[in-house]
């Protein structure tokens, strides 16, 4: 079973992940590939230096992200270049290790994917579980984690899908609003169920 695993920023995506991977699922995560495909002499990094030319690598190399960052989000056009490199890639590499995962025999096969709606990637997973807790919960723990002041918090959850219209288009939803030992509990019974589709 491949299931894609989603939510809003600070909504506790990181621990049902981390729950799961306990659970003996293979997790799979996209933020993690998108790091790797632009390493030094991977493809996507030679597209990149390619693009935006070698101002953007630092000493050894290695993207310079705060440079590359700053560039992109003063100018969408180069954002949309990025993503045209990058998202192919991580996509390429999700879909090989989902094959590896299969032929070894892994039951349950996670793929992390903090953007899955927003970036139309529902036709990668067989089931859609959205980890969820309120607004004011998803501000509260953003200020607190990131250290962001108010306004900077809700500019980061407005620039993704609402987390209501996450949670209404979910196969399985994670209330991570409550305590952990609650979130422990949904994430037993998802697996329970989980495994019990296939």
């Amino acid at each position: 079973m491949i299931i894609g695993l989603t939510g809003g920023i600070a909504c506790g995506k990181s621990t049902v992940s981390r729950m799961l991977a306990e659970r003996d699922a293979r997790i799979i995560d996209a933020d993690i590939i998108a790091r790797e495909v632009v390493r030094p002499g991977e493809e996507a990094w030679s597209l990149v230096v390619e693009r935006f030319g070698r101002d953007i690598l630092l000493a050894n190399d290695e993207l310079d992200r705060v440079k590359l960052g700053s560039l992109v989000f003063s100018d969408e056009q180069a954002r949309l270049d990025l993503n045209a490199i990058v998202h192919p890639a991580v996509r390429g590499r999700m879909r090989q290790l989902t094959k590896e995962a299969q032929e070894e025999g892994i039951g349950l096969i996670v793929l992390d994917i903090p953007l899955l709606y927003e970036s139309k990637l529902e036709y990668m997973v067989e089931k859609v579980v959205v980890v969820y807790c309120t607004v004011n919960q998803q501000l509260e723990r953003l200020m607190k984690r990131n250290g962001f002041d108010e306004e900077e918090a809700q500019r980061r959850i407005a620039s993704q899908m609402f987390i209501e219209d996450k949670r209404l288009r979910a196969d399985y939803v994670i209330d991570n609003s409550g305590t952990l030992t609650e979130t422990e509990q949904q994430v037993d019974e998802l697996v329970g169920r989980l495994l019990n589709l296939k």
